[in-house]
């Protein structure tokens, strides 16, 4: 399994996109800038997109794509969400003021984009050409939101994304019993801005330490910082390299947009 990262930015900046992960060719984990960068004959191939909670940075490009292909594609795209984040995009972007209602264009009955609703702790089986298994994680955010565990069906390891979240025992309790190949979690704020971070439920390098305390001792995988701010970045990153000054054993990295992360 290929997970392409598309964007894994906290905001916009020159070569900074918001988050969007590319799984295969037609799993769309967000979407956020990143979809920019994507073809048409990309954006086209996507089937289904899951997404983790309603904030722009995590939506913003989906309208914009759906306005871009939907008419070449021969069936709905597939948006799969907890309730709450459904129904914020229909009464906030799909509302026929912020945007078109693709949900009943050109019909009712043949809509350009059809939702559906998830739960947390459900699993689901999504994609028309590699099937991929979809677990929905649980997150800590100021609004509801998850994450993800994705694998293919015929695989053991999964790539893991927190989406958006703060401190979150229940999260780790649930990935201490899955095979994870890597994780991707979330660092919005440095140390400097750790009361906003609490603020907006967003992790900082203090509150990430705690979070991988609670990663199970016998587990080795990598994990990849996302969602830095851009004014942040070198110092959020400073901060946690000094993780290892104490002898912590985390493989950490920063992740970065165009990377191709492999399964």
């Amino acid at each position: 399994m290929k997970v392409r990262v598309l964007g894994c930015s906290g905001a916009i900046a020159k070569n900074c996109r918001t988050t969007s992960f590319l799984v295969d060719d037609d799993l769309l984990v967000d979407a956020g800038t990143g979809v920019g960068d994507l073809t048409l004959a990309e954006m086209a191939a996507i089937d289904d997109v899951v997404l983790t909670h309603s904030h722009l940075d995590h939506v913003a490009a989906l309208p914009l794509m759906l306005d871009a292909v939907a008419s070449r594609r021969a069936k709905p795209l597939r948006v799969h969400a907890l309730r709450a984040t459904i129904e914020a995009l229909r009464a906030h972007v799909f509302n026929n003021v912020i945007w078109p209602d693709f949900a009943s264009i050109p019909s009712r009955e043949a809509p350009f984009v059809s939702f559906h609703d998830i739960v947390v702790g459900e699993q689901l089986s999504l994609g028309s050409r590699m099937k991929k298994h979809v677990e929905v994680l649980p997150a800590v955010h100021s609004v509801p939101a998850c994450g993800f565990a994705i694998r293919h069906t015929d695989a053991r390891a999964s790539w893991v994304f927190s989406g958006d979240t703060e401190r979150n025992s229940a999260f780790w309790q649930r990935i201490n019993q899955i095979e994870v190949a890597m994780l991707v979690i979330e660092t919005a704020f440095s140390n400097r801005e750790q009361a906003l971070a609490q603020r907006s439920l967003h992790l900082s390098p203090g509150t990430l330490a705690g979070e991988l305390a609670q990663m199970d001792p016998a587990s080795s995988y990598p994990i990849y910082i996302t969602h830095t701010k851009p004014a942040e970045t070198a110092e959020i990153m400073s901060q946690i390299g000094q993780f290892g000054a104490d002898g912590t054993r985390w493989d950490i990295r920063w992740l970065e947009a165009a990377t191709v992360l492999e399964l």
